[in-house]
């Protein structure tokens, strides 16, 4: 399977000595090709160290993750990243912006205009296309950040909060447009977010982590029929189970942060 990932006993450690802090702690899980998963959990579980590790920006300091079967050793060309702060380069235009990572690859002009023209158009950014992000919502420079990733085609699409600092309705929108983009284009998706909500109305299955050292707390299927109703009492059930697991770990890290010791 080439966008299986596997995690196999991950840890990681920073630092050394009496100040070493142990981030992740023995986690295994494999992620099927196809999967919409979700890490879930409170400030200092790891949920960001597992997926820059899945990323291969952080190596491991024990275990080992493979992708298709191939050992994780560093970024490749099989992932690409979303982040909460969209990182994208302010003096392109939005299509240029799409485009950059076509040109580094060294796709022909032709070819590349192709694939941008069909990205900017899905993503609903034709009209946009040569405005730059100074001039854009943050919804939409997300779907701009969204739009360069898609563009190379990766299999697997990492998130990192990336509807964090959106508001509500423009989140729900993202939310779905998400949702359409992971069906139409087949990827395996690991999304990290504090949201419970968020999670429900996303997963296929959602890994509940504890506060550090973060660890696996609880493996959740998600069987709710798509698209979800979020006001549905099985939804809401289930939202209740992972609140409670979630403010667990939650009272664990404002108990470290009463007493100095905790880490976000």
């Amino acid at each position: 399977m080439q966008a299986e990932i596997v995690v196999a006993h991950a840890s990681k450690v920073f630092g050394s000595g009496p100040g070493a802090v142990t981030a992740l702690e023995d986690i295994s899980a494999t992620v099927p090709e196809g999967q919409f998963l979700c890490l879930l959990g409170p400030s200092g579980c790891g949920k960001s160290t597992l997926l820059n590790a899945i990323a291969g920006f952080a190596p491991l300091s024990g275990g080992r993750i493979t992708l298709g079967g191939r050992p994780v050793t560093g970024p490749g060309p099989d992932r690409g990243m979303v982040f909460q702060e969209y990182a994208l380069f302010p003096w392109m235009s939005v299509e240029d912006n799409v485009r950059f990572g076509l040109d580094i690859k060294g796709v022909p002009k032709a070819d590349a205009t192709v694939t941008v023209d069909r990205i900017v158009a899905t993503l609903g950014l034709s009209d946009f296309r040569k405005r730059y992000p100074k001039d854009l919502s943050g919804g939409m420079r997300q779907r701009v950040a969204i739009a360069r990733i898609l563009a190379l085609d990766p299999p697997v699409m990492l998130m990192d909060e990336p509807f964090g600092a959106l508001d509500a309705l423009t989140r729900r929108t993202l939310q779905d447009e998400l949702l359409r983009i992971w069906a139409e284009f087949a990827k395996t998706v690991i999304f990290v977010t504090h949201s419970i909500e968020e999670a429900l109305y996303l997963a296929d299955r959602i890994l509940v982590m504890t506060y550090r050292p973060g660890r696996l707390k609880r493996d959740i299927a998600v069987a709710l029929p798509r698209p979800r109703d979020t006001a549905a009492p099985d939804f809401n059930a289930l939202k209740r189970e992972l609140a409670t697991l979630v403010m667990e770990e939650q009272s664990r890290f404002t108990e470290a942060e009463r007493h100095g010791t905790a880490v976000a």
